[in-house]
């Protein structure tokens, strides 16, 4: 019997949307998106509800496995706007590493990153909850190859910055490039691992 080939997607998840497909709760859901979906489908690497942009969805339950729980660290790249003005000094205590909250109230200390200030990119849609530009406000890039709990936002808090809009571009070579916010683009099995540079194993 042939083997079920497996398929690939990325979505532009939008602000207020969790990253399920079902819950009991009243939430907007993935399958409130457009799409019809294959069987099994399921997303990897989940956005909060208030965290928007580049969102896997696949039926190879391998992915996970092998993109976030690998001895080898994966490159993901966010857009964040956050309160007030960001100084240099505040930049290159997020790329030392800063030390955050996590679960049990344990601190940590986060690993070197890249941190940037960058200008608002023009093809981002604009949403209700996005500080004006009239107000206060620095726009950063923030690649880190770590992914505990909340952790962009626990790190911009720790410099004293309250995240306001968090997007996620990329993970690695995969990005959302212009894909706009709701939209989904389905990937070839060989591009998406390639993209990912991750192996796969069988």
């Amino acid at each position: 019997m042939s083997k079920t080939k497996h398929r690939y997607f990325i979505i532009h998840k939008p602000y207020n949307m969790v990253s399920q497909f079902i819950s009991p709760d009243k939430v907007v859901l993935l399958s409130d998106i457009n799409f019809n979906f294959p069987e099994g489908i399921h997303a990897i690497g989940r956005l909060d509800n208030h965290s928007e942009g580049l969102l896997i969805l696949t039926t190879n339950k391998k992915v996970t496995k092998l993109l976030f729980e690998s001895k080898i660290p994966h490159r993901r790249t966010y857009l964040v706007q956050v309160k007030n003005v960001v100084t240099e000094a505040s930049i290159e205590q997020l790329k030392k590493g800063i030390t955050i909250k996590i679960k049990n109230g344990e601190s940590c200390t986060t690993a070197a990153c890249e941190a940037s200030v960058v200008e608002r990119p023009s093809n981002i849609a604009t949403i209700e909850t996005e500080i004006k530009t009239q107000h206060p406000h620095t726009w950063l890039q923030i690649t880190v190859t770590e992914g505990k709990f909340h952790q962009i936002r626990k790190m911009t808090a720790a410099i004293k910055h309250r995240c306001n809009r968090l997007i996620r571009l990329s993970i690695e070579d995969l990005s959302l490039d212009n894909l706009q916010p709701g939209c989904v683009k389905e990937i070839e099995e060989k591009d998406f691992f390639k993209k990912l540079k991750i192996n796969n194993w069988e």
